[in-house]
């Protein structure tokens, strides 16, 4: 992976902060900051949701730091960006399952270990910061595509953390001058997404049930239909925004995905025929606060972060098989 390079600039010049880094899309874009050569990559995560495994290719790299710590403690986010030119907020409470059940914990990591690591980069002067949003933030939103400045009203809690962050962030811009950007991350997949734990994704989950034989569940009657995104788009997005010269980019938020959408039961089939299994689902209730249908208009990515998704969606899960199958 990570043949294409995102950037012109000369990163080798540059020091690096990726909240999460240890978790899905943190680790992804430590390697490809790695292998382009980064002067430094720091990676500040407490692995309460991220894995020491994903970090471990990247330990003989001098260019390469990890810090376990807790974006919930602000002295700790004041030490982690000592020395930082960009910081790369992925850190998070994920799932909007988990949220319902336990909202104090989401609000307390998504919002107040947001604003501790926007208010240390503030005061660090760091060039830019670049945070993870979400498209659930669109909520009961019926209206396809999804515009960034249509949202509804928020389904769960980890809705409203996302919605809160980004609020925060046009404070941050508008109040300290920060230069920070957005971006609302539409169903992510991909290589280093772990298929374990209470609030796996579908994808991880579906190849598990399937490389065991084993029926995977869908919630719902899977005619849901989801703008999926291979890990290296929205690597690709943090890249981009990262250096973006557009002005109109500071303080604003992206949708990032493909532009294209397709059901459960499409993927599921996808899925299925690429690994070569004859194992239907097991439908189950649908799971509250998940919205029926979302799909990305990325009009304003293209333009304003020079955003191309490069790879579609059958590629990708083609990828994720593979990766999943050598490594899992």
């Amino acid at each position: 992976m990570y043949n294409i390079k995102y950037h012109t600039e000369d990163i080798s010049k540059y020091s690096f902060l990726i909240t999460g880094g240890a978790g899905f899309i943190g680790s992804n874009i430590v390697e490809y900051l790695l292998k382009f050569g980064a002067k430094k990559v720091v990676v500040f995560d407490n692995l309460a949701t991220g894995f020491a495994d994903n970090l471990k290719e990247f330990l003989g790299n001098p260019s390469f730091q990890f810090i376990q710590g807790d974006i919930c403690n602000y002295e700790a986010c004041v030490k982690a960006v000592e020395g930082i030119d960009y910081v790369l907020h992925q850190a998070a409470l994920g799932s909007v399952p988990r949220s319902i059940k336990n909202p104090v914990a989401t609000n307390a990591v998504n919002i107040g270990g947001f604003v501790n690591i926007a208010f240390a980069a503030k005061e660090a002067n760091v060039r830019r910061m670049v945070y993870a949003s979400s498209s659930s933030v669109y909520g009961d939103s019926k209206q396809l595509p999804k515009i960034e400045s249509v949202i509804g009203a928020p389904l769960s809690p980890y809705a409203v953390t996302k919605l809160a962050d980004e609020l925060y962030a046009k404070v941050f811009k508008d109040v300290y001058g920060m230069e920070i950007i957005g971006l609302r991350y539409f169903n992510v997949f991909g290589p280093k997404q772990s298929p374990t734990g209470e609030y796996a994704a579908a994808i991880p989950l579906f190849l598990n049930a399937l490389k065991n034989n084993e029926s995977a569940n869908i919630n719902g009657d899977g005619e849901q239909t989801r703008d999926f995104t291979f890990v290296e788009n929205a690597v690709q997005a943090n890249i981009k925004a990262c250096f973006s010269t557009d002005k109109n980019a500071i303080g604003s938020v992206y949708n990032i995905a493909v532009g294209e959408r397709i059901s459960i039961n499409q993927l599921y089939t996808i899925l299925k025929n690429t690994i070569g299994s004859n194992v239907n689902p097991n439908y189950r209730e649908a799971r509250i606060g998940d919205v029926r249908d979302s799909l990305a208009d990325i009009t304003n990515a293209q333009k304003e972060l020079g955003y191309q998704p490069q790879i579609r969606v059958e590629d990708g899960l083609k990828k994720t098989v593979e990766w999943f199958y050598k490594n899992i």
